[in-house]
């Protein structure tokens, strides 16, 4: 592979993904950077967190290639936060030290790096408060914080506020735009266009199952190379 291949932390070579007879994804093949916030857009059943799966690891190709950081093999440096997070039923800052226990972080370092991810969320005031009775937000920021101390390369977010009130979506986001700042490549699914606005750098834009724009945000928006774009935006398809 030449060296300029390996600069995209992700590449997709032609992936295609099929349930039994029905083909989800097709053919698609693109290359994402580090330094950029990535929001895949498209109507229900276009296929947006089949491929973010595929991209993560999740789920296997049925043909095409992906690579993480020049590999095949799946990149250990990645992490994902689902819509609704799994939380144990401990403390927050358990649930926040759980994927470093996972990784062999040794106890006293651990514990500091969840400190810290708790309190870069704004959830060290509830350190020690069971996750279970956290509010739907605050259980959101705390699914962040697990990930974000992992320290990973890459983070995928699949509809990360669909389910919260706009506060929360608020607070959600906030924590999101300060990932990347620390250089964290964010890849997201959202269903929401405001959302997208406000956080998207470059929008991958999926219509059953093809890719059919992958372009600057502020392109996207204003001025969508394909049809299904453009009603998309228009909010004329599901």
């Amino acid at each position: 592979m030449s060296q300029e291949r390996s600069v995209f932390p992700l590449e997709l070579q032609d992936v295609c993904f099929a349930k039994g007879e029905q083909r989800i994804i097709e053919r698609i093949s693109l290359a994402i950077d580090r330094g950029v916030r990535t929001v895949i857009l498209g109507a229900n059943g276009a296929g947006k967190s089949v491929l973010m799966r595929l991209m993560h690891g999740l789920l296997q190709p049925s043909s095409g290639e992906i690579r993480w950081c020049g590999s095949r093999r799946r990149a250990d440096a990645q992490a994902m936060v689902f819509q609704r997070p799994v939380m144990l039923r401990t403390s927050a800052i358990a649930n926040a030290a759980l994927g470093l226990k996972l990784t062999g972080i040794a106890g006293a370092q651990r514990s500091a790096r969840a400190a810290e991810a708790l309190r870069r969320v704004g959830l060290a005031h509830l350190a020690e408060r069971p996750a279970r009775v956290l509010s739907g937000g605050e259980q959101q920021r705390l699914a962040l914080a697990r990930a974000w101390a992992l320290e990973p390369q890459i983070l995928f977010l699949d509809e990360p506020t669909a389910s919260l009130d706009p506060a929360a979506t608020q607070e959600v986001e906030r924590v999101i735009a300060e990932i990347a700042n620390s250089g964290c490549k964010i890849v997201m699914v959202t269903h929401s266009l405001g959302q997208a606005r406000r956080l998207a750098d470059e929008v991958v834009f999926l219509h059953a199952g093809r890719l059919t724009e992958y372009t600057p945000a502020s392109s996207f928006f204003a001025s969508p190379r394909s049809p299904e774009a453009a009603a998309f935006l228009r909010s004329e398809l599901p």
